[in-house]
């Protein structure tokens, strides 16, 4: 049985925006590297990270250049294209995440990031079983970072409420050990999310800044 088509693909050329505005971004010398400063925070050095929906690459390029060996898979043929012109020295896999046998992936992961509204882009009724195989690849004591707008995002998107995702996450056995509103750990917001994922096997007090979830 083949994956159904993401809500990202379903858009066609109403996604083509989003490559043009990062490559812009990038030539200008923009910061584009805020979900990457947190990433690599959240874990020790050169760790094990699977960038999931990498996009253009900036993320994935952005850990591998902080000395993190990164596995970056992305199931738009464009994007990978422009993937391999900005970042050649960043090996993409060309495959949506779900069509990715787990033992070609190779060990197990310190961190997996689906940020940039990856979860609101994938296809319909998939959300879990995503979430399912993030938390069949992580290493003990591995860590996801999440990010998206749970409402109000790009027009193709779904909506997704904190709750709803709380509770597929769960479903998966994956725990919320923080939800932030920004890469820069604001508190939690309305028009986006940051989650910050543990598996549930490992015991540690949920908390976001300071309050139980």
């Amino acid at each position: 049985m083949s994956t159904p088509p993401t809500r990202w693909a379903l858009a066609g050329a109403g996604n083509r925006g989003y490559g043009a505005k990062f490559a812009q971004l990038v030539e200008e010398g923009a910061d584009v590297d805020g979900e990457a400063r947190l990433a690599d925070v959240l874990v020790a050095r050169r760790a094990r990270i699977l960038d999931i929906g990498s996009g253009m690459g900036r993320v994935a390029a952005a850990l591998q250049a902080r000395g993190h060996e990164v596995t970056a898979v992305e199931p738009d043929a464009d994007l990978v294209a422009q993937s391999r012109r900005t970042y050649p020295d960043l090996s993409v896999i060309h495959s949506d995440v779900l069509d990715v046998d787990p033992a070609d992936l190779g060990a197990a992961f310190d961190l997996v990031v689906l940020v940039g509204n990856v979860m609101v882009f994938l296809a319909a009724d998939t959300e879990r079983e995503v979430l399912r195989r993030v938390h069949d690849v992580l290493a003990p004591g591995g860590r996801v970072l999440v990010g998206f707008h749970p409402v109000d995002g790009p027009a193709t998107a779904r909506a997704y409420s904190p709750d709803e995702f709380a509770a597929d996450a769960a479903a998966c056995g994956l725990r919320v050990d923080l939800r932030a509103g920004s890469y820069e750990l604001h508190p939690p917001a309305a028009d986006y999310a940051v989650w910050v994922l543990s598996r549930d096997d490992r015991p540690q007090t949920l908390t976001s800044f300071g309050h139980a979830l």
